[in-house]
């Protein structure tokens, strides 16, 4: 069980780097063009940017913690954090018609209340 919440976690962390690095450092045009990214032209810059830092911050407190030792608490934690900013997502795309990407994002949910549950209560890091 621990080797499959750590592929879990480790997913989830590449998907929330890549999309980070994305959101935060591609100019907002450019992301724009991208096909299901609709959403981008409601929004401002800095909004972008801060929801790349927060993929940003979402990859790092997924393994982390755990890596280091130190809080490893923060992973469910982080896990929780995720399935919110995933909700909003859906509820975004969603909005769109964007149905196939609402099923990509709740794939992402899952795998966050994989983690978060796993590593609450069933296979918690020990101190």
């Amino acid at each position: 069980m621990n080797i499959a919440l750590w592929i879990a976690a480790g997913l989830l962390a590449v998907v929330a780097l890549s999309s980070g690095i994305t959101k935060s450092f591609l100019p907002k045009e450019k992301l724009g063009a991208a096909r299901g990214a609709e959403w981008i032209a409601g929004v401002s810059s800095g909004f972008l940017r801060t929801l790349g830092v927060l993929e940003l911050l979402a990859a790092a407190g997924l393994v982390l913690p755990a890596v280091v030792g130190i809080a490893p608490v923060l992973v469910p934690v982080t896990a929780v954090c995720w399935i919110l900013l995933m909700i909003g997502a859906m509820v975004t795309h969603g909005r769109l018609g964007q149905f196939n990407l609402v099923a990509v994002n709740l794939v992402y949910v899952v795998l966050a209340v994989f983690v978060a549950w796993g590593r609450f209560a069933f296979a918690p890091f020990s101190a």
